[in-house]
């Protein structure tokens, strides 16, 4: 997947956007923080979230984290691989590595999102503090 045409949000999840639906990710950058991951938490299909709302939950050997919804809507489907093959998120977080999908309520909510550009400035922002 080309990460160019992807969105992101500044707790590091990737969005896919294509015909009113999202698939959702974690970044390069959040897999790499987390480190080696041992379980995902999925949520489930069909639950209604607010954007900011805490979607799924990753546990890795260092910690747990929330991966939030980057949008309102409801979840769609969720990476089933995941429950046998939690790696995936760590060697493919952006193919094989998907958390889940979800409907998209409201479409300017996207717009919110920073491009690859904005991404990486804002990483390089993290990285100076």
């Amino acid at each position: 997947m080309a990460k160019e045409n992807l969105l992101y949000s500044k707790d590091h999840e990737w969005v896919l956007s294509a015909g009113g639906a999202v698939t959702i990710g974690v970044t390069d950058y959040a897999q790499h923080e987390l480190g080696d991951v041992v379980f995902v938490d999925l949520p489930a299909a069909g639950k209604q979230l607010k954007k900011g709302d805490p979607a799924a939950n990753i546990e890795s050997v260092k910690a747990v984290s929330d991966v939030y919804a980057p949008v309102t809507g409801a979840i769609t489907e969720v990476n089933a691989k995941l429950g046998a093959n939690p790696e995936l998120v760590n060697q493919d977080p952006f193919g094989e590595g998907w958390i889940f999908k979800m409907s998209v309520n409201q479409a300017s909510e996207l717009e919110e999102l920073m491009d690859l550009k904005k991404y990486e400035e804002y990483l390089k922002g993290i990285a100076g503090e």
